[in-house]
């Protein structure tokens, strides 16, 4: 066995076995000794921004809507997510923390997905509050503080360049931050920064565009996030002009989905709301990788007069990882009009 098939073989080692793991990429599964969120959390910044080792896992999470100086749509996403196989400590190798990157750039016509893996024990990835530093190998989301970032990431054939800024406040989701997931009271740590300005360079095989939006980040962390009859979820996070909307549903193999959502005003003051309150019906498939994915739904808030269509730019946007997923920018029209990142998982 080679030296790289050795080290991939290390990396994978890290990740939960799908064929035995509860819910999707193994969410669902019990979460042992490790510490899991209660109601009523304080946040501290800058620290939480930071790690949280004794959690089983946790992400930061970064998707922008962008626009090119020929008013072309475009779309990225970076995400590194944290694991911990134990709460053990250890060193180098023998470290439980184990880290993934994923990546990806849109267009209209085209969808490029990325990946790093990464043991947190070798100074290969990791994350750092103050100032902050998020990096896996040479991607990072890196600045003064998690307000004024730069976000970069590069494969083979396509890289970005971008600058994140923002002064409005990081928006707590749920009950204040505490957000549930199922009847069976399952919950995450969960806090946003909906109102990133963003600017930067895409490096795509035609060229390099200059480019300018917005962006959002989702901070989550916690140790068994789904029920274990959660098979997927479908999760919008949308720019209505100057509000803001996050909904989720989360498909359940026994019953009916659960879902949530928070409003946020243009001040960053969130309106959380509990199951039932908001609903996404899918309206069209496409075919995708093989398999049936909706591209368009219909999205509903009646308690804030939300009611619109929300399409896909590109149909086909399968992050063809190691825990494969649809991600990609999406249109919003009808009661309200706006932009925003739709996530889908786990469509076999």
């Amino acid at each position: 066995m080679n030296a790289r098939i050795t080290r991939r073989a290390l990396l994978l080692s890290a990740a939960p076995a799908l064929a035995q793991a509860q819910g999707f990429a193994g969410l669902g599964d019990s979460s042992g000794d490790f510490a899991e969120p209660r109601p009523n959390p304080t946040f501290r910044f800058p620290q939480d921004h930071g790690p949280h080792s004794d959690y089983r896992i946790e992400w930061w999470y970064v998707t922008a809507n962008l626009t090119g100086p020929d008013g072309t749509p475009y779309g990225i996403q970076w995400t590194l997510f944290r694991s911990a196989l134990s709460l053990a400590p250890g060193t180098n190798w023998s470290t439980p923390q184990a880290w993934l990157g994923h990546a990806a750039i849109t267009t209209p016509d085209s969808h490029v997905a990325f990946e790093r893996l990464a043991r947190g024990g070798i100074g290969q990835a990791g994350v750092e509050a103050n100032p902050f530093d998020a990096w896996i190998d040479d991607w990072s989301m890196n600045g003064p503080s998690l307000s004024d970032v730069r976000l970069t990431a590069a494969s083979d054939a396509v890289a970005y360049d971008l600058q994140l800024s923002t002064n409005r406040p990081f928006v707590p989701q749920g009950d204040g931050g505490y957000s549930v997931k199922s009847a069976e009271g399952q919950a995450s740590y969960y806090y946003s920064q909906p109102f990133y300005d963003v600017t930067g360079t895409l490096m795509l095989p035609d060229g390099d565009v200059q480019v300018t939006g917005r962006a959002w980040l989702d901070r989550e962390w916690s140790s068994s996030p789904l029920a274990e009859t959660q098979s997927g979820w479908d999760w919008f996070s949308l720019h209505l002009g100057a509000d803001k909307l996050m909904g989720f549903r989360l498909r359940d193999s026994a019953g009916p989905a659960y879902t949530s959502a928070t409003w946020i005003a243009p001040d960053g003051a969130p309106t959380p709301y509990p199951d039932g309150a908001f609903s996404a019906e899918p309206l069209e498939t496409a075919r995708v990788a093989d398999r049936d994915v909706p591209v368009r739904w219909r999205v509903r808030l009646p308690d804030k007069g939300v009611d619109v269509t929300v399409a896909a730019i590109n149909d086909q946007c399968w992050m063809d990882l190691l825990f494969p997923y649809w991600e990609g920018p999406v249109t919003v029209n009808g009661s309200h009009d706006g932009i925003g990142y739709l996530e889908m998982t786990g469509y076999e």
